[in-house]
């Protein structure tokens, strides 16, 4: 049964299997509650590890750590600037997939979210 508050979407046509499992790895990529905040750091300004690690308050190997599956999934870029490597969203659209679903969870409880995460999680 379709929701009576959802509006008709264009029908979206069957991907191949291919597709719906490189989105899948990339959901994966995502999926975790550091990972979430490094993209929404990148999505103001791009960054180096030592801005991430005093942003966040996670230590360094772990966010090296998590900036490896960012950059492995095709989320994030690496430059090197000197001795410093710069990372970057590689695509807007990744932002706005984060966002959508930090923003989703904020709206408020539809059963998603009634403990919510804390910053220790982070």
């Amino acid at each position: 049964m379709h929701s009576p508050t959802r509006g008709a979407a264009d029908p979206v046509p069957n991907k191949p299997a291919h597709t719906l499992s490189a989105a899948g790895d990339l959901l994966r990529a995502l999926a975790a509650p550091v990972r979430i905040a490094i993209v929404l750091q990148l999505r103001e300004a791009d960054r180096c590890v030592h801005e991430l690690v005093e942003a966040l308050g996670v230590a360094q190997p772990l966010i090296s750590q998590h900036l490896r599956v960012l950059k492995a999934a095709g989320v994030v870029h690496g430059e090197r600037h000197g001795r410093e490597v710069v990372y970057r969203l590689v695509d807007e659209h990744l932002a706005h997939i984060v966002v959508d679903a930090v923003t989703h969870v904020d709206e408020g409880p539809r059963g998603i979210n009634s403990g919510g995460l804390g910053t220790e999680e982070l």
